[in-house]
């Protein structure tokens, strides 16, 4: 990667965004040490411009701030890195610099149980439920959807909201399993209603 550190006398700044959540954490500068620095522990490290060193964020907290990606700008001279926080970013104890909450939204979830349910499907782990609805077949998936979907509409309708919520996230799950078998993903079901979002789609 080609970084343009002359720009600003050796500087660039720094985009800190969570990997899960995409808010902006912090913003920060790196020379060509904090940056070569930053890949050899794969946590960020950054040139304190008052300081005059490098620090490595959470080396005094504990909040470290673990490396999923480094990318450039179009003009070579800003990075944004994509990372997982360890706790709060800032150093008033906020979990950015903004003084903003970083919670994961829970639907981001949906889409990290599909990426283990597909690796469940690539590598087949013997003793995995998931497994076994792989290895029993397309039709078995379908009806597992099926009955789940079933036991959804009787909570919904003799059950308690609790048990609702149970059933339908068990139909949730099976659904996602037989979303990958057809090598498709939840996104695709997100994209379709968004589709249908729109005041000019009309059904098919």
């Amino acid at each position: 990667m080609k970084i343009d550190f002359e720009k600003m006398n050796g500087l660039v700044p720094v985009i800190i965004q969570d990997n899960r959540t995409l808010k902006v954490l912090m913003l920060g500068f790196m020379n060509k040490d904090a940056y070569d620095k930053t890949l050899e522990t794969n946590k960020v490290t950054f040139y304190s411009r008052t300081r005059n060193c490098l620090w490595t964020k959470g080396e005094t907290s504990g909040n470290y701030l673990n490396v999923v990606s480094i990318s450039n700008d179009c003009d070579n001279d800003t990075l944004l890195i994509k990372v997982l926080p360890d706790g709060p970013v800032c150093h008033k104890g906020t979990d950015t610099c903004w003084g903003e909450k970083n919670d994961v939204n829970p639907l981001v979830f949906l889409s990290e149980l599909q990426d283990f349910i597909e690796t469940r499907y690539k590598e087949m782990p013997e003793g995995s439920y998931t497994t076994s609805l792989f290895r029993d077949g397309l039709n078995r998936m379908a009806q597992k959807v099926g009955e789940e979907a079933l036991e959804t509409v009787i909570e919904a309708v003799n059950g308690t909201d609790e048990r609702l919520v149970y059933e339908a996230s068990d139909m949730f799950y099976h659904l996602i399993v037989l979303l990958t078998s057809k090598h498709l993903r939840i996104e695709n079901i997100a994209e379709e209603l968004q589709k249908r979002h729109n005041p000019n789609w009309h059904k098919h």
